[in-house]
């Protein structure tokens, strides 16, 4: 028997909502939702929980989340669309569209200060990709992402024009010579200007004409309708102080200490459109874009990319594993076993991740807990939305990835 012939088994699958119930009887998530399709066709939803806490909503199929770094996979997906018309290949230099990278410096090796640097040569676009670039992220350890923190340059909804925060960030080293290291970082927000500056479009413009419109991705978007607040859910955390402060935050006696809510939620208003992390959407949504990717670029006959560059930015594009690469960073999924292509994390060792896995199943999650993956041996797209940061609080991710894996015989 071979994995293409696997089917799910009903008793087992049934494990899964069991599994989410416990975690919202443990305070753990308030609630949660997950979506399973396999062979174009779905095999399983289910959701539990809460939405909002405080006001006792459910959370439900229709629920609106924030994905965060799930954003990553799309404005990568818009950046091979542009390449696709012949617009720039990826090896060009980040300074072709921003010129403000033009003159490249790189933190030197055990630099202690800011001002410690040394010529570098400009990131190119496929490093901008693959978080090779020599960018980062504040909450990330090193000099760099402290002097970001200092100018709280994370890209916020509220940090005027991308093309402003951009040209700031261009003002700071990069923290390593581009190609040499791989540290999870604010890049992808980069090519969301990359995207605005070939296309002529604001990026929020772009993904609605050329990826939500022919998706019918229809509750996906930077900003947050009024007509959908009554849907959105609350984000919570279980540590003190800023829950994206992943170097300081500490646990706290509540595990779900409200964050933001409908009521007063930043995303109602959103002026700096971050292709990194700031896309807002519902369960059905994303698996719609899952999907497209699964099917080689293309679903119910509108085609976003050719399956040739579909599969290539599945392929791992760096020498080995993450974690040859020296990472020092936080990172949405394992860095042992896993490569990275253009937007998202590949698996190379289903044995060194650490949990059931496909080789090559392509996955990436975000900071409020959400994650996906695409499993090209099993034909299967899987999407998981919770809303509570940071997404390192709870392994939730490996134990769902086990819980589909063993409903399968």
């Amino acid at each position: 028997m071979t994995q293409r012939t696997l089917t799910f088994d009903t008793n087992r699958l049934n494990r899964i909502a069991t599994w989410m119930d416990s975690y919202v009887a443990d305070r753990k998530f308030a609630g949660s939702s997950v979506l399973i399709n396999r062979n174009g066709q779905e095999a399983y939803f289910n959701a539990t929980g809460l939405r909002d806490v405080e006001n006792s909503l459910p959370f439900e199929r229709d629920t609106v989340a924030r994905i965060y770094s799930m954003t990553k996979p799309i404005t990568s997906v818009a950046i091979m669309m542009l390449v696709e018309r012949g617009l720039f290949h990826i090896d060009a230099p980040l300074s072709d569209f921003v010129p403000e990278f033009a003159q490249c410096h790189a933190l030197i090796d055990g630099a202690t200060a800011i001002d410690q640097t040394e010529p570098a040569p400009c990131p190119t676009i496929q490093q901008l990709l693959t978080h090779t670039s020599g960018l980062s992220y504040p909450f990330n350890p090193g000099v760099l992402p402290k002097a970001m923190e200092e100018k709280d340059l994370i890209f916020k909804g509220q940090q005027g024009p991308l093309a402003d925060v951009v040209r700031e960030l261009a003002s700071l080293p990069l923290a390593f010579q581009p190609g040499t290291r791989w540290e999870y970082s604010v890049s992808t927000d980069v090519l969301g200007r990359v995207v605005e500056v070939v296309s002529g479009q604001p990026l929020d413009l772009f993904f609605q004409d050329h990826i939500f419109d022919p998706l019918d991705m229809n509750d996906t978007a930077f900003s947050i309708a009024s007509d959908k607040l009554d849907r959105f859910a609350s984000l919570y955390t279980p540590l003190e102080g800023n829950a994206m402060a992943l170097n300081s935050a500490k646990s706290g006696g509540e595990t779900l200490r409200l964050v933001d809510s409908a009521a007063k939620t930043p995303f109602a208003n959103t002026e700096t459109f971050s292709g990194g992390g700031g896309l807002v959407g519902t369960i059905d949504d994303y698996m719609r874009f899952c999907e497209m990717i699964r099917q080689g670029g293309m679903l119910d006959q509108q085609r976003l990319l050719s399956p040739l560059t579909v599969d290539f930015m599945r392929k791992n594009h760096l020498p080995g594993d993450i974690a040859d690469m020296g990472p020092s960073s936080f990172a949405e999924q394992p860095m042992e076993g896993m490569g990275f292509g253009l937007g998202g994390s590949v698996v190379r060792n289903p044995g060194r991740v650490g949990c059931p896995a496909s080789i090559g199943d392509f996955s990436w999650g975000g900071m409020a807990s959400t994650f996906f993956w695409i499993d090209p041996v099993l034909d299967m797209s899987v999407v998981f939305f919770t809303q509570l940061s940071p997404s390192s609080s709870y392994p939730a991710r490996p134990q769902l990835k086990a819980l589909v894996h063993g409903a399968l015989v």
